[in-house]
């Protein structure tokens, strides 16, 4: 079933398109990373589907809801909370302009905060609270009204390890209740968590599929063998007649039709003189991939 479906989502400001024909669906229940360089329109394209901004064209459907708004929760990258408030009480609030029935509000925000592990902080005052703990806060309210798309900017960016590790576990037990599209710049965590990625680049959708997908479509397998020495490395890769690469006491060898498998790779270097300290089968990376997606001089 189809979560949300955009067509041709454009937004311009002056003669400068930030966004242009963006185009996409989300299957219900999935995670979707959207990936671009700086600039290339991914808080802009989040704020069209959040409502804080109106499209210059394009339309956004979701099937069976009239007000999409009632039906999106929304986390901006750097959320902003009364510092005054304690969570309880913020969420109170939020709830409470989401719509939320008044017999049922404060139960719903308390198992909402327990939800989100924030149980035995609801009494203290939202400026207590560390990156991590805010960031917890601000899924919750997003959350609170149980909402069929969640929207997250950046979710962990400004996390230490161990929040963003914390964050990314949620989101997981998130995705089981409602449907996540998140930018990122942390690559890692898009590769751990989504079933769709989305390439931006100058406000235009270049690139999308899932990991594997993308991964099959711009990978260059490649094998990488580590010598004990540099002087090692050196000399198998100029007498090798494959297509190798040292760098330092690493040799590189490009995967192609003509090269020798892994089994036949090893029976080679079983009988030559160099000292082999280990041998690995390698895929591109996200990282890699997004370089090539996005071009050489992009910026994460």
């Amino acid at each position: 079933m189809i979560c949300i479906e955009v067509k041709g989502l454009t937004k311009q400001f002056g003669m400068k398109k930030v966004v242009e024909d963006l185009s996409f669906t989300l299957p219900m229940h999935t995670s979707t990373a959207l990936i671009g360089p700086n600039g290339a329109g991914k808080t802009t394209a989040l704020s069209m589907l959040a409502n804080i901004l109106v499209p210059t064209s394009g339309k956004i459907i979701m099937p069976g809801v009239n007000d999409i708004r009632s039906a999106i929760g929304f986390l901006p990258q750097y959320p902003q909370y009364y510092s005054w408030l304690t969570a309880l009480e913020y969420m109170e609030m939020v709830a409470n302009l989401s719509g939320l029935e008044k017999r049922s509000l404060k139960n719903e925000c308390k198992k909402m905060l327990e939800f989100v592990g924030l149980q035995d902080a609801m009494n203290k005052k939202t400026e207590t609270f560390s990156g991590g703990m805010k960031q917890r806060l601000g899924i919750a309210q997003a959350l609170v009204h149980k909402p069929k798309l969640l929207l997250l900017d950046e979710p962990v960016s400004a996390l230490d390890p161990v929040g963003r590790r914390e964050v990314m576990n949620l989101l997981k037990e998130v995705q089981q209740q409602t449907t996540i599209l998140y930018s990122t710049h942390i690559l890692n965590d898009a590769e751990e968590m989504t079933d769709q990625l989305l390439f931006l680049r100058d406000g235009r959708l270049v690139e999308q599929g899932s990991l594997q997908e993308v991964k099959a479509k711009f990978d260059e397998p490649r094998y990488k063998i580590t010598f004990s020495n540099i002087d090692e490395a050196l000399q198998f890769a100029s007498q090798s007649t494959l297509r190798a690469n040292a760098t330092r006491n690493i040799v590189y060898i490009d995967i192609l039709k003509e090269s020798p498998s892994m089994q036949q790779l090893l029976q080679q270097l079983a009988v030559s003189p160099y000292e082999v300290v280990k041998v690995e089968r390698q895929t591109a990376s996200l990282e890699e991939i997004f370089m090539k997606v996005a071009g050489e001089h992009a910026t994460i």
